[in-house]
């Protein structure tokens, strides 16, 4: 009886031969079936009998060992590691198609967007814990320090300076009536909540909490864009401080993340711009901050305001970058292009990372151009942004 490829059944067609004691060849198989399957078998689509026979023969014939290893090879140069992540994209193009085919009574502003989608990113995450988990220690660090949490205080934190969001929309204040407002305190008050209740309740707590702030951004837009929210040491405006909170997010995730040795990538472009917009326009009070505590260059000279002064143009490269005129004398003063004096430019993960404190401002990876000492001051203050 011949086989389909022309050579007789027993033996191969062009000549090679099988192991000559049969060895390591499976009851109801020959080594040429087996040898057949060595392809699918590399690819993992062989039934559980399939795979069980080819492996059994492995064991026994050099020569299908060695094939078997090279196909494996050429395997994994085919398919690509990657995250098991959903891209963060999905969620807004998902959410994009919807409203195409069935407007919302009740637009979300896209001031609120960037808070929505870091805030269901983390919660995605969040979803997979296992108890034990949660009291992973998660190293925060920001400019002038660092401290370590376990994964449920770090949420709690979060939680609890959202709350002063919260409030400024009518809602209730998460660590109830007559909570301190500094962010300091109410950390400290939201840990010893977290150690009282358990991680369940603080999820749940939290992830209520922010979406309750997204619907009712969204029912009272027109209004809930001229609130200022109180954060103590600096006031803003209710559609800059949700920008703030979706930066926050992001950067809690991504320590949450480390933490666990798991995979999170930056936010989706739509949503990284604002952000590193967010930073680039702290950018001059935070140098005006810094030369007031000595800790940056005098100015070169005195600027009125509203009159043209030195200025630093700074470039953020990638998804989400853009170019800004930044004043280096004066926050008062203005930026044009013809006072150039030094040119800053940095891809806007990293730019975001340098806000965060979770890179030296020394080891930022910039292009520098001009000016090197209001660059240095520029990178300083950048980093200077961040907090806990």
């Amino acid at each position: 009886m011949n086989r389909p490829d022309g050579g007789p059944s027993g033996g191969p067609a062009g000549g090679g031969g099988a192991p000559p004691s049969g060895e390591g060849v499976p009851p109801g198989y020959d080594h040429f079936a087996l040898k057949s399957l060595l392809g699918v078998w590399a690819l993992s689509v062989c039934s559980p009998e399939e795979t069980a026979a080819v492996e059994a023969h492995l064991a026994g014939c050099a020569s299908c060992a060695d094939e078997a290893l090279l196909l494996r090879e050429t395997v994994g140069l085919m398919h690509r590691e990657e995250t098991l992540d959903l891209d963060p994209r999905l969620r807004s193009k998902v959410l994009e198609e919807c409203l195409r085919r069935r407007p919302a009574e009740f637009p979300l502003p896209r001031w609120a967007a960037p808070y929505d989608a870091e805030t269901a990113r983390l919660d995605a995450l969040l979803r997979d814990m296992g108890d034990g988990e949660w009291d992973t220690p998660v190293r925060l660090r920001w400019a002038e320090g660092e401290r370590t949490l376990t994964l449920c205080g770090v949420l709690a934190h979060l939680g609890s300076v959202d709350g002063l969001v919260a409030t400024t929309l009518g809602l209730p204040d998460p660590l109830g009536p007559g909570a301190p407002r500094t962010v300091a305190a109410r950390t400290e008050a939201a840990i010893e909540r977290c150690r009282q209740h358990g991680p369940p309740f603080v999820r749940n707590k939290w992830r209520t909490q922010t979406r309750n702030i997204v619907r009712t951004a969204a029912l009272r837009a027109g209004e809930a864009a001229g609130l200022t929210v109180d954060f103590t040491d600096v006031r803003r405006p209710v559609c800059e401080a949700l920008i703030g909170r979706a930066f926050a997010c992001w950067i809690h995730a991504g320590d949450i993340a480390a933490a666990i040795d798991y995979p999170y990538g930056p936010p989706a472009p739509e949503h990284l711009g604002p952000m590193v917009d967010f930073v680039a326009g702290r950018l001059p009070t935070a140098l005006a901050d810094r030369r007031r505590a000595g800790l940056a260059a005098p100015p070169r000279r005195l600027t009125a305001a509203g009159a043209p002064g030195r200025t630093l143009r700074l470039e953020v490269e990638g998804p989400g970058g853009g170019e800004w005129y930044v004043p280096l004398d004066s926050p008062a003063a203005l930026a044009t292009p013809e006072q150039t004096v030094a040119r800053l430019v940095m891809e806007g993960t990293e730019f975001c990372l340098l806000a965060a404190g979770h890179v030296p401002p020394q080891e930022a990876a910039a292009g520098q151009e001009g000016d090197r000492e209001a660059i240095r001051d520029a990178l300083w203050a950048v980093a200077s942004l961040s907090r806990m």
